[in-house]
């Protein structure tokens, strides 16, 4: 669009000049409100979808250390969480109300009372422990995995502490909890994870809301 100038369209017609600047102003208030409408009158995002996650794991695997890191908290004062604690952690495309237990052995054998109304699992092991804290985490894992309330919701497995020098890969995480034959026909993700590669474990959180958003719509459907 542009604007005509009266001297070139028609400079012996009475008015024309005042016609012409009008329309020209016209064509400015036209844009400053599109411009305006554009800017201010989009309205407010859709909300991001939520789900409730339960995270376990035996004390020392890190949970809360990697929890406080995707909240952007300190963690240089963090200690183990004795009961349970609740975060809201954002991502992108969703918010995850996260239901942290504490993994002492005074705690776990409460943490089936905390298992309804979730939506998903996180569970964090030490991937760099002993070997009899390996075997125990094996065992809790197991038990996650078979729990009634727990056994159809998707899960996030985290070896983590990847980046100390006794850490176990995540292939042989993998061939040790046996979870290939245990967890056939389950969604589940096991990834490796430390905090100090914090992209790293947001991926894995990402996927992680992809199965979450996939059995959401799955039970959309029944």
């Amino acid at each position: 669009m542009f604007c005509l100038s009266s001297s070139v369209v028609a400079p012996w017609i009475p008015g024309v000049k005042w016609v012409i600047s009008a329309l020209c102003e016209l064509r400015e208030l036209l844009l400053v409100l599109m411009c305006f409408r554009t800017l201010c009158c989009k309205g407010p995002p859709p909300p991001r979808p939520e789900y409730d996650v339960v995270c376990i794991g035996l004390t020392g695997s890190g949970k809360t250390s990697l929890l406080s890191r995707l909240c952007n908290e300190a963690t240089d004062t963090i200690i183990p969480t004795t009961g349970f604690s609740i975060k809201a952690v954002p991502f992108q495309n969703a918010i995850l109300n996260v239901k942290e237990l504490g993994g002492a052995d005074s705690i776990k054998k409460y943490w089936s009372r905390y298992y309804q109304g979730s939506q998903g699992v996180v569970f964090v092991l030490d991937s760099a422990s002993s070997d009899e804290d390996l075997e125990a985490a094996r065992t809790e894992l197991h038990s996650a995995l078979q729990h009634p309330q727990l056994c159809t919701l998707p899960f996030l497995i985290l070896a983590n502490q990847q980046d100390k020098p006794a850490a176990r890969s995540v292939h042989e995480i993998k061939k040790y909890f046996e979870l290939e034959p245990l967890a056939r026909g389950k969604s589940w993700l096991l990834e490796g994870s430390t905090v100090e590669n914090m992209d790293a474990v947001k991926e894995s959180f990402s996927q992680f809301i992809h199965l979450l958003e996939e059995k959401d719509q799955d039970t959309g459907r029944i």
